[in-house]
Protein backbone atom coordinates (compact mmCIF):
# COMPACT_ATOMS: atom_id res chain seq x y z
CA UNK A 1 0.00 0.00 0.00
CA UNK A 2 1.41 3.36 -1.02
CA UNK A 3 2.38 5.77 1.77
CA UNK A 4 0.35 9.02 2.02
CA UNK A 5 2.48 12.14 1.52
CA UNK A 6 2.17 15.07 3.96
CA UNK A 7 1.51 18.46 2.45
CA UNK A 8 3.65 21.36 3.64
CA UNK A 9 1.84 24.19 5.51
CA UNK A 10 1.18 27.28 3.45
CA UNK A 11 3.30 30.21 4.63
CA UNK A 12 1.33 33.52 4.73
CA UNK A 13 3.70 36.19 3.49
CA UNK A 14 1.14 38.98 4.18
CA UNK A 15 1.00 38.54 7.99
CA UNK A 16 2.81 41.90 8.41
CA UNK A 17 -0.29 43.71 7.20
CA UNK A 18 -2.17 43.02 10.44
CA UNK A 19 0.23 44.85 12.85
CA UNK A 20 0.78 47.51 10.20
CA UNK A 21 -2.94 48.17 10.06
CA UNK A 22 -3.08 48.37 13.86
CA UNK A 23 -0.20 50.86 13.84
CA UNK A 24 -1.87 53.04 11.21
CA UNK A 25 -5.10 52.97 13.19
CA UNK A 26 -3.33 54.07 16.37
CA UNK A 27 -1.48 56.82 14.53
CA UNK A 28 -4.75 58.05 13.07
CA UNK A 29 -6.36 58.11 16.49
CA UNK A 30 -3.34 59.96 17.90
CA UNK A 31 -3.46 62.69 15.26
CA UNK A 32 -7.22 63.05 15.66
CA UNK A 33 -6.73 63.64 19.38
CA UNK A 34 -3.93 66.12 18.69
CA UNK A 35 -6.10 68.00 16.21
CA UNK A 36 -8.99 68.17 18.62
CA UNK A 37 -6.68 69.61 21.31
CA UNK A 38 -5.27 72.29 18.98
CA UNK A 39 -8.41 74.42 19.54
CA UNK A 40 -9.12 73.88 23.23
CA UNK A 41 -12.68 73.91 24.42
CA UNK A 42 -12.49 74.06 28.16
CA UNK A 43 -15.69 72.10 28.74
CA UNK A 44 -14.80 69.31 26.28
CA UNK A 45 -11.22 69.22 27.56
CA UNK A 46 -12.43 68.62 31.10
CA UNK A 47 -14.80 65.89 29.88
CA UNK A 48 -11.92 64.19 28.05
CA UNK A 49 -9.62 64.59 31.05
CA UNK A 50 -12.21 63.11 33.41
CA UNK A 51 -12.85 60.25 31.01
CA UNK A 52 -9.16 59.38 30.81
CA UNK A 53 -8.86 59.58 34.59
CA UNK A 54 -11.84 57.26 34.98
CA UNK A 55 -10.44 54.83 32.40
CA UNK A 56 -6.94 54.60 33.88
CA UNK A 57 -7.58 55.43 37.53
CA UNK A 58 -10.87 53.73 38.21
CA UNK A 59 -14.26 55.34 38.81
CA UNK A 60 -14.25 58.65 40.74
CA UNK A 61 -14.94 58.39 44.46
CA UNK A 62 -16.90 61.64 44.58
CA UNK A 63 -19.00 63.64 42.20
CA UNK A 64 -16.95 66.16 40.27
CA UNK A 65 -18.84 69.14 38.78
CA UNK A 66 -18.27 69.84 35.11
CA UNK A 67 -18.05 73.45 33.91
CA UNK A 68 -20.55 74.11 31.14
CA UNK A 69 -20.32 77.35 29.25
CA UNK A 70 -17.91 80.25 29.87
CA UNK A 71 -16.31 80.58 33.28
CA UNK A 72 -17.77 83.30 35.48
CA UNK A 73 -15.59 86.36 36.01
CA UNK A 74 -14.00 86.94 39.43
CA UNK A 75 -15.05 89.96 41.56
CA UNK A 76 -11.77 91.73 40.71
CA UNK A 77 -12.40 91.21 36.98
CA UNK A 78 -15.99 92.44 37.31
CA UNK A 79 -14.89 95.63 39.09
CA UNK A 80 -12.12 96.41 36.59
CA UNK A 81 -13.08 98.84 33.83
CA UNK A 82 -13.45 97.23 30.41
CA UNK A 83 -12.12 98.91 27.29
CA UNK A 84 -13.52 97.55 24.03
CA UNK A 85 -11.69 98.31 20.81
CA UNK A 86 -14.08 99.13 18.02
CA UNK A 87 -13.74 99.21 14.30
CA UNK A 88 -16.18 102.09 14.00
CA UNK A 89 -15.35 104.73 11.43
CA UNK A 90 -13.82 108.00 12.63
CA UNK A 91 -16.36 110.41 14.07
CA UNK A 92 -18.94 107.68 14.82
CA UNK A 93 -20.77 107.87 18.16
CA UNK A 94 -19.94 104.81 20.33
CA UNK A 95 -23.30 105.11 22.11
CA UNK A 96 -25.17 104.86 18.80
CA UNK A 97 -23.21 101.72 17.90
CA UNK A 98 -23.88 100.09 21.28
CA UNK A 99 -20.23 100.14 22.33
CA UNK A 100 -19.09 100.58 25.91
CA UNK A 101 -17.09 103.67 26.70
CA UNK A 102 -13.84 103.12 28.64
CA UNK A 103 -13.97 104.11 32.32
CA UNK A 104 -10.91 106.19 33.17
CA UNK A 105 -10.53 107.54 36.70
CA UNK A 106 -9.10 110.99 37.32
CA UNK A 107 -5.59 111.05 38.80
CA UNK A 108 -5.39 111.91 42.50
CA UNK A 109 -2.24 113.97 41.98
CA UNK A 110 -4.29 116.71 40.35
CA UNK A 111 -5.50 117.74 43.80
CA UNK A 112 -2.04 118.01 45.33
CA UNK A 113 -1.10 121.56 44.23
CA UNK A 114 -4.25 123.00 45.79
CA UNK A 115 -3.56 121.20 49.08
CA UNK A 116 0.02 122.51 49.16
CA UNK A 117 -1.25 126.05 48.64
CA UNK A 118 -3.69 125.63 51.52
CA UNK A 119 -0.89 124.45 53.82
CA UNK A 120 1.30 127.39 52.85
CA UNK A 121 -1.56 129.82 53.44
CA UNK A 122 -2.23 128.30 56.89
CA UNK A 123 1.45 128.59 57.84
CA UNK A 124 1.50 132.22 56.73
CA UNK A 125 -1.54 132.95 58.93
CA UNK A 126 0.17 131.29 61.90
CA UNK A 127 3.30 133.38 61.41
CA UNK A 128 1.25 136.55 61.25
CA UNK A 129 -0.57 135.53 64.43
CA UNK A 130 2.74 134.93 66.25
CA UNK A 131 4.04 138.31 65.11
CA UNK A 132 0.88 139.95 66.40
CA UNK A 133 1.19 138.18 69.76
CA UNK A 134 4.83 139.25 69.98
CA UNK A 135 3.91 142.86 69.26
CA UNK A 136 1.20 142.89 71.91
CA UNK A 137 3.43 141.20 74.53
CA UNK A 138 6.10 143.82 73.88
CA UNK A 139 3.55 146.61 74.27
CA UNK A 140 2.13 145.14 77.51
CA UNK A 141 5.46 144.27 79.18
CA UNK A 142 7.77 146.83 77.62
CA UNK A 143 8.89 148.26 80.99
CA UNK A 144 9.92 144.82 82.27
CA UNK A 145 11.63 143.99 78.97
CA UNK A 146 13.70 147.15 79.30
CA UNK A 147 14.85 145.98 82.76
CA UNK A 148 15.78 142.49 81.47
CA UNK A 149 13.17 140.94 83.76
CA UNK A 150 11.19 139.61 80.79
CA UNK A 151 12.71 138.20 77.60
CA UNK A 152 10.71 137.54 74.42
CA UNK A 153 12.07 135.10 71.85
CA UNK A 154 10.46 134.09 68.59
CA UNK A 155 10.94 131.47 65.89
CA UNK A 156 8.86 130.43 62.92
CA UNK A 157 6.83 127.92 64.94
CA UNK A 158 6.63 129.27 68.49
CA UNK A 159 7.03 132.32 70.71
CA UNK A 160 8.66 132.35 74.15
CA UNK A 161 8.03 134.73 77.02
CA UNK A 162 10.60 134.22 79.76
CA UNK A 163 9.89 135.78 83.17
CA UNK A 164 12.51 135.86 85.91
CA UNK A 165 11.32 133.95 88.97
CA UNK A 166 12.61 136.69 91.29
CA UNK A 167 9.69 138.96 90.36
CA UNK A 168 7.14 136.13 90.68
CA UNK A 169 8.11 134.02 93.71
CA UNK A 170 9.95 134.33 96.98
CA UNK A 171 13.01 132.13 97.51
CA UNK A 172 12.07 128.45 97.92
CA UNK A 173 8.34 129.17 97.37
CA UNK A 174 5.85 128.54 94.55
CA UNK A 175 3.33 131.10 95.82
CA UNK A 176 3.06 134.00 93.36
CA UNK A 177 4.00 137.32 94.91
CA UNK A 178 1.14 139.82 95.10
CA UNK A 179 3.12 142.45 93.23
CA UNK A 180 3.72 139.98 90.36
CA UNK A 181 0.03 139.21 89.80
CA UNK A 182 -0.37 142.30 87.64
CA UNK A 183 2.47 141.07 85.39
CA UNK A 184 0.77 137.74 84.77
CA UNK A 185 -2.60 139.44 84.35
CA UNK A 186 -1.24 141.72 81.63
CA UNK A 187 0.28 138.73 79.84
CA UNK A 188 -2.91 136.68 80.20
CA UNK A 189 -4.93 139.54 78.71
CA UNK A 190 -2.73 139.37 75.61
CA UNK A 191 -2.83 135.56 75.26
CA UNK A 192 -6.50 134.98 76.10
CA UNK A 193 -8.05 135.98 72.70
CA UNK A 194 -5.73 133.71 70.69
CA UNK A 195 -6.37 129.94 70.26
CA UNK A 196 -2.69 128.98 70.35
CA UNK A 197 -1.58 126.20 72.69
CA UNK A 198 0.55 127.23 75.67
CA UNK A 199 3.28 125.33 77.50
CA UNK A 200 4.37 126.72 80.86
CA UNK A 201 7.87 125.61 81.92
CA UNK A 202 9.32 125.99 85.42
CA UNK A 203 13.10 126.21 85.95
CA UNK A 204 15.32 126.52 89.05
CA UNK A 205 19.00 126.97 89.82
CA UNK A 206 21.21 124.15 91.12
CA UNK A 207 20.87 125.07 94.80
CA UNK A 208 19.33 121.95 96.40
CA UNK A 209 16.08 122.12 98.33
CA UNK A 210 14.70 119.48 100.71
CA UNK A 211 11.53 120.52 102.49
CA UNK A 212 8.34 118.67 103.28
CA UNK A 213 6.51 120.54 100.51
CA UNK A 214 9.31 120.44 97.91
CA UNK A 215 11.65 117.47 98.37
CA UNK A 216 13.68 118.57 95.33
CA UNK A 217 13.85 121.17 92.60
CA UNK A 218 11.61 118.98 90.45
CA UNK A 219 8.64 119.62 92.71
CA UNK A 220 9.50 123.32 93.09
CA UNK A 221 9.78 123.96 89.33
CA UNK A 222 6.55 122.06 88.60
CA UNK A 223 4.67 123.89 91.36
CA UNK A 224 5.80 127.28 90.06
CA UNK A 225 4.66 126.45 86.52
CA UNK A 226 1.34 125.18 87.88
CA UNK A 227 0.89 128.42 89.84
CA UNK A 228 1.17 130.42 86.62
CA UNK A 229 -1.38 128.12 84.95
CA UNK A 230 -3.86 128.68 87.77
CA UNK A 231 -3.46 132.44 87.43
CA UNK A 232 -4.02 132.24 83.68
CA UNK A 233 -7.15 130.16 84.26
CA UNK A 234 -8.47 132.80 86.64
CA UNK A 235 -8.00 135.36 83.86
CA UNK A 236 -10.13 133.37 81.40
CA UNK A 237 -7.59 131.31 79.43
CA UNK A 238 -8.99 127.91 78.47
CA UNK A 239 -7.18 125.27 80.58
CA UNK A 240 -7.33 122.85 77.66
CA UNK A 241 -4.82 125.05 75.87
CA UNK A 242 -2.17 124.77 78.59
CA UNK A 243 0.30 122.15 79.76
CA UNK A 244 2.73 122.25 82.70
CA UNK A 245 6.37 121.13 82.57
CA UNK A 246 8.81 121.20 85.49
CA UNK A 247 12.41 121.02 84.31
CA UNK A 248 14.17 121.53 87.64
CA UNK A 249 17.81 122.72 87.36
CA UNK A 250 18.75 120.73 84.26
CA UNK A 251 18.05 123.32 81.53
CA UNK A 252 20.17 126.33 82.60
CA UNK A 253 20.70 129.41 80.44
CA UNK A 254 23.65 130.68 82.47
CA UNK A 255 26.45 129.41 84.71
CA UNK A 256 25.21 128.45 88.19
CA UNK A 257 28.58 129.19 89.76
CA UNK A 258 27.81 132.94 89.88
CA UNK A 259 24.91 134.66 91.58
CA UNK A 260 23.87 136.44 88.39
CA UNK A 261 23.78 133.12 86.55
CA UNK A 262 21.61 131.52 89.22
CA UNK A 263 19.22 134.48 89.02
CA UNK A 264 18.82 133.95 85.27
CA UNK A 265 18.24 130.23 85.69
CA UNK A 266 15.36 130.77 88.14
CA UNK A 267 12.64 131.52 85.61
CA UNK A 268 9.24 130.62 84.15
CA UNK A 269 8.92 130.30 80.36
CA UNK A 270 5.56 130.56 78.54
CA UNK A 271 5.88 128.87 75.13
CA UNK A 272 3.19 129.90 72.62
CA UNK A 273 2.93 127.29 69.86
CA UNK A 274 1.98 128.41 66.35
CA UNK A 275 -0.05 125.32 65.53
CA UNK A 276 -0.83 121.84 66.86
CA UNK A 277 1.12 120.33 63.93
CA UNK A 278 4.20 122.49 64.59
CA UNK A 279 7.30 120.79 66.06
CA UNK A 280 7.36 120.93 69.85
CA UNK A 281 10.26 123.10 71.06
CA UNK A 282 12.85 121.67 73.41
CA UNK A 283 14.00 123.51 76.49
CA UNK A 284 16.46 126.37 76.10
CA UNK A 285 20.09 125.56 76.82
CA UNK A 286 23.01 127.77 77.72
CA UNK A 287 24.06 128.37 74.08
CA UNK A 288 21.38 130.96 73.29
CA UNK A 289 22.52 133.84 71.17
CA UNK A 290 21.15 137.36 71.24
CA UNK A 291 20.52 139.18 67.97
CA UNK A 292 18.84 142.36 66.87
CA UNK A 293 15.20 142.95 67.66
CA UNK A 294 12.64 141.79 65.12
CA UNK A 295 11.65 144.61 62.75
CA UNK A 296 7.96 144.09 63.49
CA UNK A 297 8.52 144.93 67.16
CA UNK A 298 10.02 148.36 66.59
CA UNK A 299 13.25 149.79 68.00
CA UNK A 300 14.74 147.99 71.02
CA UNK A 301 14.93 149.90 74.28
CA UNK A 302 18.24 151.18 75.52
CA UNK A 303 20.38 148.46 77.01
CA UNK A 304 17.86 145.91 75.72
CA UNK A 305 20.25 143.10 74.98
CA UNK A 306 17.82 140.73 76.61
CA UNK A 307 14.65 142.39 75.43
CA UNK A 308 13.75 140.70 72.14
CA UNK A 309 15.71 137.76 70.76
CA UNK A 310 15.25 135.73 67.60
CA UNK A 311 16.91 132.34 67.58
CA UNK A 312 16.40 128.72 66.59
CA UNK A 313 16.17 126.15 69.32
CA UNK A 314 18.50 123.20 69.06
Amino acid sequence: MARKHRHEDHINHEAWAIPYGDLITLLLAFFVVMYSMSSINEGKYRVLSDSLKAAFGGPPRSAVPIQIGPKAASPAQRSAPQIIASAAPPGADPDALGLQRPQISKPITSRMPGHALQVQAAQARQRRALNRIGDEVHAALGDLIAQDLVVVRRTEFWLEVEIQADILFASGSARIDTAALTVLDRLAKVLQPFPNLLRIEGHTDDVPIATATYPSNWELSSARAAGVVHRFMAQGIDPRRMTVQGLSQYQPVADNSAATGRNRNRRVVIVVLADEAAPVPTAVNSSLTTTAMAPSLGTPPAGGAGSIEEHARP
